[in-house]
């Protein structure tokens, strides 16, 4: 079975993407890890399907590297809305379907692609660290020196710990600088540290937003580059108007011969 497919990322956060408004790919749990395998297929952390919905411009599909239904992804999010945008589907604004609901995506300004998050209505704590979730679930560490942090061997331990194991959770280690921060994040499906998650760079802002109560935009750095939190604080465990930020780069296409 022959599937063309393209290749985007969004901060070094990277996805094979697959026009599926036919219908007519229905991928197995093998197929994708095989997919997203660097070193056997064309490598990626996650897979995406851009499929037809009625009453929006697409539905987003998405699957861990580990082959499984995934929760919803930031970055995936703005990579395939500007997948669907060079298809041809040319809108100043998008509406589009997701595991967690609906989400608005805009084209701003420098190929960036601003993705409205959904409320946050909930944080508890753990441990002194932070829990929300943001679309997907995510523990929040304040850490000084996030470079100095070997983030797989940590952050497996948290994933893997007794309140998280069944479930997993992504573990993000987060460093301020005043209206800044830098967010390293250990992503549950890829099993390993990604350049960047759009989700877990959201959950962080809120955590560590600067104004009290009103309008934020945190300034955000990863591994694979710069991203922005825009949001609305209404109290310490209620946040709206959340916007994720950032860029989304074509990388390549092309075409995989897959074994049925």
């Amino acid at each position: 079975m022959k599937i063309s497919f393209s290749k985007y990322q969004g901060t070094g956060n990277d996805f094979v993407i697959i026009d599926n408004r036919e219908g007519n790919i229905h991928l197995s749990e093998e197929q994708v890890h095989f997919i997203c395998d660097r070193r056997f297929g064309i490598g990626g952390d996650g897979l995406m399907l851009l499929n037809r919905l009625d009453g929006y411009d697409f539905e987003m599909k998405y699957y861990n590297s580990d082959g499984k239904p995934g929760t919803m992804c930031g970055n995936g999010g703005r990579c395939l809305t500007k997948f669907a945008y060079d298809l041809g589907i040319r809108n100043e604004s998008y509406k589009f379907m997701a595991s967690d609901g609906l989400h608005i995506a805009e084209m701003g300004e420098s190929g960036w692609i601003h993705l409205k998050m959904k409320d946050v209505t909930e944080v508890t704590t753990h441990h002194g660290d932070f829990i929300l979730d943001t679309g997907s679930p995510h523990y929040i560490k304040q850490v000084s020196y996030v470079d100095k942090i070997d983030i797989v061997e940590e952050g497996r331990a948290i994933r893997y710990s007794k309140p998280f194991e069944e479930k997993g959770i992504n573990v993000n280690f987060v460093e301020t600088n005043d209206n800044n921060i830098i967010v390293r994040t250990y992503e549950r499906g890829v099993e390993d540290e990604t350049f960047s998650c759009g989700t877990g760079v959201t959950a962080s802002a809120l955590i560590f937003a600067h104004n009290d109560n009103g309008f934020n935009r945190i300034e955000v750095q990863t591994k694979g580059g710069s991203l922005a939190v825009e949001f609305d604080k209404m109290s310490d465990t209620e946040f709206q108007n959340i916007w994720l930020c950032g860029p989304a780069d074509f990388v390549f296409k092309g075409d995989i011969e897959l074994e049925e």
